[in-house]
């Protein structure tokens, strides 16, 4: 194997040198680092990070930890944070938890074991415990998505409370009154803050809520299934749909469909999380997107600004508004 003597004989320089040139450290000269990189590619030299980050206590690596990799919103995400990291000099761990507590924390252990300079998180739950773990460690972490009580940490977030109410008022003023709700799971914030804003639409227009309509799953295509088969056991049916995910909608209009309903003709409906071309279906969806490339992009500067400035920095709770876009499933309820 090349070694570091290696290079700094064939380039006629001290060892020392090659280590400034290798770690871009220390006054080299431009003719003597083009010698000591002609030899380095001559000899197929490659630095020893280990070894590099056991003394400089850094590795040079993010990790992010993301609930569920195949759904469009967080992909976007990865990418904004990836091409942040990458432009501070920092490489990414993508880990998918698949919204699950066990995978969830067996990831976390290993990435402390592998020494990763920060935190990108996805919590598929409430608990603080897995936060607390990692600073224990003294290793920074910035919250994705997802309020934690409880922790004194980074939060970059869309506002789930306003975007689901943004969607409520919308169906509200074409007409609708009786409108059911597909949501995620209770533990995790974004279903509880899109619940909450689902009812101060609903209060604010002078509507009863109707908790005969609230269905409670997980944020996936085959919960939107079978939250239509539970809704469909119903004697009469919502004239609005509102779908607490991208993917859940996706599920619902399929499961609509293979029972004879049509969208927006027999049932309308509106989802928060935008869907990209890529995935779009027929009748495209009213949605609030969020601005999931610049969440993971803000995400990755605050862990960067952690790991590379000394001194005490305060906690941020960045909240971005979505976006209502119209499209065409829905209609306006006739009088």
């Amino acid at each position: 194997m090349t070694t570091i003597k290696d290079v700094a004989n064939r380039a006629g320089v001290a060892p020392i040198t090659v280590s400034r040139v290798v770690n871009n450290s220390g006054y080299v000269s431009s003719a003597t680092r083009q010698r000591v990189e002609a030899a380095a590619a001559e000899l197929n030299y490659v630095p020893n990070m280990l070894a590099r980050s056991l003394r400089s206590n850094r590795t040079d690596t993010l990790a992010l930890v993301l609930t569920d990799i195949t759904n469009p919103f967080w992909t976007t995400v990865a990418r904004g944070a990836e091409d942040s990291a990458s432009a501070h000099g920092f490489s990414v761990i993508f880990c998918n938890t698949d919204e699950h507590e066990a995978k969830q924390d067996q990831y976390l252990s290993m990435l402390l074991r592998k020494r990763v300079d920060g935190f990108l998180y996805v919590p598929a739950n409430d608990r603080p415990d897995p936060i607390v773990q990692i600073h224990k460690q003294g290793i920074p972490v910035v919250v994705l998505d997802r309020k934690i009580h409880g922790v004194d940490v980074d939060f970059v977030r869309s506002d789930s409370k306003d975007g689901a109410a943004k969607l409520i008022s919308h169906l509200l003023e074409l007409g609708h009154k009786k409108i059911a709700i597909f949501n995620g799971p209770p533990n995790i914030a974004t279903a509880r803050e899109r619940l909450a804003g689902f009812k101060i639409a609903m209060t604010k227009a002078g509507q009863e809520f109707d908790e005969s309509l609230v269905f409670s799953g997980e944020f996936t295509v085959e919960s939107g299934r079978q939250m239509v088969k539970q809704l469909l056991q119903r004697e009469s049916l919502p004239t609005a749909l509102f779908a607490a995910n991208n993917f859940i909608a996706i599920g619902a209009i399929q499961a609509l469909r293979s029972n004879g309903l049509r969208v927006p003709e027999d049932i309308s409906l509106v989802c928060f999380d935008d869907i990209p071309t890529s995935h779009m279906i027929e009748p495209f969806l009213t949605v609030v997107a969020q601005p999931a490339y610049q969440i993971g992009q803000r995400a990755a500067e605050l862990l960067v600004t952690h790991i590379t400035q000394s001194g005490k920095q305060d906690f941020q709770d960045i909240v971005f508004a979505p976006e209502l876009i119209v499209r065409n499933s829905c209609q306006r309820v006739s009088s």
